[in-house]
């Protein structure tokens, strides 16, 4: 599916009053989920344990 169609596809789903501020904030959702599976595809992820180390100081307290 090329990039325009599945906007589309997602534009076609959402109810006819979604404002055009929640259109962008799903297509920016969307791409960026896109971007970070194409990175785990080039193996650019971070592995796991480094996620659990740094976590702690992701979360606000």
């Amino acid at each position: 599916m090329s990039n325009k169609e599945i906007v589309l596809d997602l534009v076609n789903r959402l109810p006819n009053d979604t404002s055009l501020h929640d259109i962008a904030r799903e297509i920016e959702f969307v791409a960026g989920v896109r971007e970070a599976l194409a990175e785990l595809d080039r193996g650019e992820g971070v592995p796991l344990a480094d996620v659990k180390k740094q976590l702690p100081t992701w979360v606000a307290k």
